[in-house]
């Protein structure tokens, strides 16, 4: 034997039990001889298997503490190193990871019965698009999903009604079939599910008329959901119990309803924010109003200062959307201004804006101002 069995294992001499089986199983798989290819993983593999030999048995433990290998070298007797039969744990966790289904000894009893029990229903996805108003404010909302509904007619056992299952004769009623595996460490036996009862134990030969014998059936169903305020795209809803029927009497799978938003032509979003854009005359913007702004909860009115500039972004606290989770919370309605110049001018508003930009001082030609207008407004 190379080495420390503690080293071998990776462990220190204060491991626990539970310490030393993690440190084996992960060994053993690593260092098989059917995984690793490398010409000194079969020797590294038995040294693994009786380092754990020795230290998973506290008598022997104690003598390799006490006196090293020298203290567990003797064969047969009191000082031979045998396996506690309540810790195969780390063994059969290894053979069944080689050689699949389950594991057992070569001269042991048949595994007693696995009969497949209650199983839960899978999940369900359902994509739900709502307007834009609807993600804000929330709701409820009618969705039709199809799903699997425990048959009314057998109550999901799938057997003829006055019929009932009856016992596989391939696996007598277990639900497994064994098979016997030879390795260089002995025979083994490799328990699989049964093939003709697909792991039931039971077979039925007079099948339910109305769900052909699954026990369940295909159902579109109609169901009102609650759409909480403030969702968005990509938001994940969860309806318990909605997804398919279990089998033998296990529970019902849930529904997972993933949202998305359509675009408004008016509003957009950012996180909680609404953005939008509002246009004023340049004369309104230069002498100032009060102005009605569409928000999400209807006309707001809304002071523009005199001489606001052009791109000017004002805030209204509150207009926004609710915080998903807390609809008393709401962000803010963030709203642009844009800034209309005509395209066109009669000759009197052309009056007064020569008049005006006398006043200013504006440097302007006749020429080239009524030039400007000519080609800029009486196209």
């Amino acid at each position: 034997m190379a080495g420390d069995y503690y080293e071998i294992l990776g462990v220190p001499r204060t491991a626990t039990k539970e310490e030393l089986k993690s440190a084996y199983r992960k060994m053993a798989r690593k260092y098989h001889p059917d995984v690793n290819k490398d010409n000194d993983a079969e020797e590294r593999f038995k040294e693994i298997n009786r380092a754990y030999e020795v230290l998973s048995e506290p008598e022997t433990k104690a003598r390799y503490d006490r006196f090293g290998e020298a203290g567990v070298s003797s064969g047969g007797g009191s000082g031979g190193v045998g396996f506690d039969p309540n810790d195969m744990g780390g063994f059969a966790d290894i053979f069944e990871t080689f050689f699949g289904g389950g594991f057992g000894g070569g001269g042991g009893t048949a595994t007693g019965p696995r009969r497949r029990g209650p199983t839960r229903g899978d999940d369900l996805r359902l994509d739900l698009t709502l307007e834009f108003r609807e993600a804000v404010f929330g709701g409820e909302k009618e969705i039709k999903i199809p799903h699997l509904e425990t048959c009314s007619t057998c109550n999901g056992s799938g057997a003829k009604k006055g019929s009932s299952a009856k016992t596989c004769g391939t696996c007598n009623g277990t639900g497994q079939v064994r098979r016997a595996t030879r390795t260089p460490f002995g025979s083994f036996a490799q328990v699989s599910t049964c093939p003709t009862c697909n792991g039931e134990g039971q077979i039925i030969e007079e099948k339910c008329e109305s769900c052909g014998g699954q026990g369940t059936k295909q159902v579109n169903k109609k169901l009102k959901i609650t759409i909480p305020a403030g969702v968005d795209t990509g938001t994940r809803l969860r309806v318990s119990g909605e997804g398919d029927a279990g089998s033998r009497g296990g529970p019902s799978g849930d529904l997972y309803v993933y949202l998305s938003v359509k675009t408004d032509p008016h509003f957009k979003r950012e996180g909680n924010n609404i953005l939008s854009e509002l246009s004023i005359s340049y004369l309104q913007a230069i002498l100032g109003c009060r102005i009605d702004v569409p928000t999400i909860d209807g006309d707001h009115k809304v002071t523009i200062a005199a001489g606001l500039q052009p791109n000017t972004v004002l805030t209204l606290e509150d207009k926004g959307v609710p915080k998903l989770g807390n609809s008393v919370s709401r962000g803010d309605h963030l709203l642009t201004i844009k800034i209309d110049i005509p395209t066109k001018i009669n000759s009197e508003e052309r009056e007064l804006l020569e008049k005006l930009a006398q006043i200013k001082g504006e440097h302007t030609s006749k020429r080239g101002f009524e030039g400007f207008f000519e080609s800029i407004f009486h196209k």
